[in-house]
């Protein structure tokens, strides 16, 4: 084997560093009272230098004859998954106070899951994207159970672990299918025995059934449904950081990954799974919103929140047109700042005396003017309100979908568009209860640490900016 072929991955090699460096610090500095500030000064540097090393030094390499392949939109969502997760490990430092003893875990655990998703989308073998999905899924078990001590932090593991099996085991058999009928696992040679007109007549059947499998399997982390149940419960009962990371960082990497397979190896598929995917959308969509207006817990709420973007995201998928990654990238991009702008307020209240009940906000202007403020901004930006970047970003999906011209597309986007209204009356429920409703008891005015302030700052300064900064946009075309 020529171990030479190492160098071409880089950013995952980077992301390896990263986790002997942090295991180092936690192990030499374990009884040192600086130990939290050194982790999380070594972490954040670390992490704050590898999207800059990924956006203008790194180049589309090949490594292992086709397992790993990182083309240009693999290292832009690349670059997007490190900044999400940066913003994860700022925002979390409040709740990780709380945990001093095991924060060296939660930084290795964090790093440990984005090398997997890092993994999954430059891979050119379902080999591969497998261990690349297991290399998430894991670690993010064990970070949903970080609260060991809490009954509702064991509970959302278990039911994310069980659900996590299943739906690996659903994929495998469908990969299994799909080898059996193809004698490949690479998705280059797959897409071309699935396209020769001789395998109609054979064993297309299979194919199409271990296609189906495939997309189930995947549908389980994306939350879509009717693949859904496990989301709730375990957002919910995770740490809200973990929440937040779950939320964003690991439907980015799916979405994106499913994106590039659907379109590579499935390409001579598409009349079938455009069908399946359009049910999909349309039962993700209108669940997700329909389930939300009815929580009145926060995390709950962003639980079924999640599940509705995740069936826009799909949307850039649905036309199969050039423009569709390039959409997808940059919705996963908006999406990120403003969820993570959402949880971030979440955590603060969370830990200055507050809990995550819708309730608990009411009157909250009153006291918390600025937080409430951002918040709001971050909502319009999630409900697709100009002139924030969430309506352009929605704008660009339904552009992508519609941009195949069947009446299937056009019809899902209608439903997306009115689903698109549904959605603002609920985001509205939390402004109305910061703004207009009024309490006896609003939560008593606290000033955020400087973690919390720098996350905000980050994330409001991208929900701003990057629907008016055409260059981001373009950044993102460039490299499809």
């Amino acid at each position: 084997m020529n171990y030479g072929q190492f160098l071409q991955m880089i950013p995952e090699f980077y992301l390896v560093l990263i986790l002997l460096a942090v295991f180092a610090v936690d192990f030499i500095a374990h009884k040192s009272e600086k130990k939290h500030d050194v982790l999380y000064a070594v972490t954040v540097a670390l992490l704050a230098v590898l999207p800059v090393r990924i956006a203008f030094l790194s180049e589309p390499a090949e490594a292992f004859g086709g397992l790993y392949v990182a083309s240009q939109m693999a290292n832009v969502m690349k670059v997007i998954l490190t900044v999400g997760t940066l913003i994860v490990v700022i925002m979390a430092q409040p709740w990780l106070k709380t945990v001093k003893k095991y924060e060296g875990e939660f930084y290795m655990l964090v790093v440990s899951t984005l090398l997997g998703m890092y993994i999954m989308i430059s891979s050119g073998n379902f080999l591969m994207f497998f261990l690349g999905l297991e290399t998430a899924s894991v670690p993010m078990a064990c970070l949903v159970a970080f609260d060991r001590l809490k009954k509702q932090s064991a509970e959302a593991a278990a039911k994310y672990i069980l659900t996590a099996t299943f739906s690996s085991g659903v994929m495998l058999y469908g990969i299994s299918f799909l080898y059996g009928v193809t004698g490949t696992l690479y998705f280059d040679d797959m897409a071309q025995r699935l396209s020769q007109s001789a395998f109609y007549t054979a064993d297309w059947g299979l194919a199409i059934a271990g296609m189906v499998f495939f997309f189930s399997g995947l549908g389980f982390k994306l939350s879509l449904v009717p693949f859904h149940l496990w989301t709730a419960d375990t957002y919910q009962g995770a740490p809200t950081p973990v929440t937040g990371y779950l939320s964003v960082v690991s439907k980015g990497a799916a979405a994106l990954a499913l994106c590039i397979i659907l379109d590579k190896v499935f390409g001579s598929m598409f009349e079938y799974w455009q069908v399946l995917l359009g049910v999909v959308i349309v039962l993700t969509i209108t669940v997700g919103n329909l389930f939300a207006i009815r929580q009145s817990e926060l995390k709950r709420f962003m639980a079924f929140s999640s599940i509705s973007q995740a069936g826009y995201i799909m949307l850039a998928v649905l036309g199969n047109t050039d423009m569709g990654a390039v959409a997808l990238t940059y919705y996963v991009l908006v999406y990120v700042v403003a969820n993570m702008a959402v949880f971030t307020v979440i955590n603060v209240v969370e830990h200055n005396g507050g809990n995550t009940q819708m309730a608990c906000y009411n009157g909250f202007y009153q006291t918390n003017p600025k937080l409430s403020l951002l918040m709001t901004l971050a909502l319009f930006s999630l409900a697709g309100i100009p002139p924030f970047a969430g309506m352009f970003s929605k704008f660009f999906v339904f552009m992508a979908a519609a941009g195949e011209g069947s009446f299937l597309a056009y019809f899902v986007v209608f439903v997306a568009l009115v689903n698109t209204v549904v959605s603002l009356y609920y985001y509205l429920l939390i402004v109305k209860a910061m703004y207009i409703t009024k309490t006896d008891a609003p939560l008593p005015t606290f000033r955020s640490d400087g973690n919390t302030r720098l996350s905000l700052a980050l994330c409001t300064a991208g929900v701003i900016a990057f629907g008016v900064v055409s260059c981001i946009y373009g950044w993102i075309a460039a490299a499809a």
